[in-house]
C-alpha cells in the first residue's frame, strides 16, 4: 500500500468542474452521481420517520452541486446547502428546481450558525477530504437541536477500501486526479461511532455502501472508465468499503 503521509487532499479539483457535476461520465464525479442516487432516498425516509411534518430545517455540510440538498428541497424541507467552493455552488443554485435552498459558502470548521438551529444536519462524501473530522462532527452536533439527526456518508479505513475506493477509480475512471482521496484520511466506523459519542450523539444505524459489480455499467467502467447514469450503488451488510449511517443527538 503506497504511503500518502505528508500529501493533503486534492480538495481544489471542486472548483473546476462547474456543469460537469451533473453531466460527466469521464470523471469520479459520476460516481458521486450514482451515490446519491442510492442515497438520497434513504435519507429522505429516515428524516420522514422522525420527522413526518415537512417544517424541518436541514443543514447539507460540503454539499458540492447539491446532489442531496436540491433533492431535500422538493421534499418541502428548508434547506441550506453549505460549502467552502463558491463555483460548486453556483451549480448548485443553477439545478435548484425549487429555488428554495439557501446556498451559503463557508468553512466547516466553523459553521456560521447558532446552537440548535438544525433539526438535521447531513455529512456526506465530506469528512474523508478534511483533516480533523472529529471536529467537524462536533460543530454539527452544536448546530443540531436535541432528537435532532446526524447523516454521514464516509469510507473505511482497511487495504479493501484503499484497493477499491482509491486505486480501482484511478485505475478505471478517466480524469481521475491524483490524491483524490487519501487513505489516511478514511474513517473506521468505530473511530466515527466514537467521534458521535464525544459530542453527544448516539449512532443508531450503520449500512454499507458500495457499487453493485455484476451489472453491465460496472464493466463498462472497467473496459472504457467512463460511468453511465445507470450505475447503481447498493447498501449492503458490509463496511468494508464505504458506509452509511445516521446518529440522534442526545
Amino acid at each position: 500500500m503506497a504511503s500518502s503521509f505528508g500529501a493533503e487532499v486534492n480538495n481544489e479539483i471542486y472548483h473546476e468542474l462547474g456543469e460537469r457535476w451533473y453531466t460527466a461520465k469521464d470523471d469520479p464525479v459520476a460516481l458521486l452521481r450514482a451515490e446519491s442516487r442510492a442515497r438520497n432516498p434513504w435519507v429522505i425516509s429516515e428524516i420522514r420517520k422522525v420527522f413526518p411534518t415537512s417544517a424541518v430545517k436541514v443543514l447539507d455540510i460540503g454539499c458540492g452541486a447539491g446532489f442531496l440538498s436540491n433533492e431535500l428541497a422538493k421534499e418541502e424541507f428548508e434547506v441550506t446547502g453549505f460549502d467552502a467552493s463558491e463555483q460548486s455552488l453556483i451549480v448548485a443554485r443553477l439545478h435548484d428546481k425549487t429555488g428554495r435552498v439557501d446556498y451559503k459558502i463557508g468553512d466547516a470548521n466553523k459553521l456560521p450558525f447558532a446552537d440548535e438551529s438544525f433539526e438535521v444536519v447531513t455529512a456526506m462524501d465530506f469528512l474523508e477530504h478534511v483533516e480533523d473530522p472529529a471536529h467537524i462532527i462536533a460543530e454539527a452536533a452544536r448546530v443540531l437541536a436535541l432528537g435532532g439527526l446526524f447523516f454521514f456518508h464516509t469510507f473505511n479505513r482497511n487495504f479493501i477500501s484503499w484497493l477499491i475506493g482509491i486505486k480501482g477509480v484511478e485505475w478505471f475512471v478517466k480524469n481521475t486526479p491524483p490524491n483524490l482521496h487519501l487513505h489516511r484520511c478514511f474513517i473506521k466506523p468505530a473511530e466515527l461511532q466514537k467521534y458521535c459519542e464525544q459530542s453527544e450523539m448516539q449512532v443508531n444505524i450503520i449500512h454499507g455502501l458500495a457499487p453493485v459489480v455484476w451489472q453491465s455499467a460496472f464493466w463498462k467502467m472497467v473496459l472504457h472508465g467512463t460511468v453511465d447514469e445507470s450505475f447503481r450503488f447498493a447498501f449492503t451488510r458490509s463496511t468494508m468499503i464505504g458506509y452509511i449511517g445516521v446518529a440522534t443527538k442526545k
